[in-house]
């Protein structure tokens, strides 16, 4: 395995590959590697694919007030995870490297209405931050199947969009969700949990499974829906709510009354840590 720091570098080894022959797959990540990411980087290893792995924190998807600083960061245990899983070239960059004219206040990529609700919402710079990095990365990476989790089920319909308006040559695979037993979604800012914030946590994967049996049901009235995912997440005393919608499971726009292919998505903070999950559903058109 190659662990590179430069853009020349990595653009030079892949163009070689795919000159003799062989496919890339590119799996982003901001580094801190869990499970969850394992899988992106085996799915990339069992296609056959020259797989790239980025370890990069963003600054750029980071609100003034959030937690850029203290972002739980491990490099030599990220490419030790990367190595066994049978990743060829990790990129490190640094912020210098991927912003050498400074963080982009100039530039930006920001994907309309998809962007607009639940994160968009509550964190209004993130998705921009999130749009004009994977663009760099996909710039970087070049035609490329590029891996991302469904955990983070918005983020994945921003990069799908802007990848199909901007016409770049990358297959956006999205893999599922890779959970604890009790439900937990795996994410790098778990680490952030106390015990007791731990056993708290997985009332945000319940309530969006019972969200998603109402759905099942027949509910077909969105705030009903909303409301009661709402309700099971407030009655745990260490859950803040943030957000609690249902949506169109593509463009993430509201539908009502419920019908096709849906998604519930919720955010909470558990004391420093602030997580994310989604549930599927789907649901008979009206007749």
């Amino acid at each position: 395995m190659q662990v590179l720091t430069t853009i020349a570098e990595t653009r030079s080894l892949l163009d070689k590959a795919r000159a003799a022959g062989r496919s890339v797959g590119l799996v982003p990540t901001m580094g801190y590697l869990h499970a969850g990411h394992r899988t992106l980087m085996d799915r990339s290893v069992a296609s056959r694919d020259v797989t790239l792995a980025t370890v990069f924190v963003n600054p750029l998807q980071f609100g003034a007030s959030e937690d850029l600083s203290t972002y739980p960061r491990d490099f030599d245990r990220d490419a030790a995870m990367c190595e066994a899983a049978g990743v060829d070239v990790v990129l490190h960059p640094s912020v210098e490297e991927m912003y050498p004219l400074g963080t982009p206040t100039l530039t930006s990529v920001s994907v309309a209405e998809i962007s607009a609700r639940m994160e968009g919402a509550s964190r209004p710079t993130h998705f921009a931050g999130v749009a004009t990095v994977v663009s760099k990365l996909f710039n970087i990476a070049g035609p490329c199947h590029a891996y991302f989790g469904e955990k983070d089920w918005q983020q994945l319909a921003v990069i799908r969009r802007m990848a199909a308006d901007l016409s770049f040559p990358v297959d956006v695979v999205g893999c599922p969700t890779v959970r604890e037993a009790d439900g937990l979604a795996l994410s790098s800012r778990n680490a952030y949990l106390t015990v007791e914030e731990r056993v708290a946590a997985p009332v945000l994967h319940w309530a969006l499974v019972a969200g998603a049996a109402a759905i099942a049901a027949g509910e077909r009235d969105p705030a009903r829906v909303r409301a009661l995912v709402a309700e099971l997440i407030r009655a745990e005393p260490l859950a803040h709510l943030d957000y609690a919608d249902v949506v169109d499971a593509e463009t993430l726009q509201e539908v009502d009354p419920l019908a096709g292919k849906l998604r519930l998505l919720a955010a909470a903070r558990f004391g420093r840590a602030r997580l994310l999950d989604n549930e599927g559903a789907t649901a008979a058109a009206p007749t």
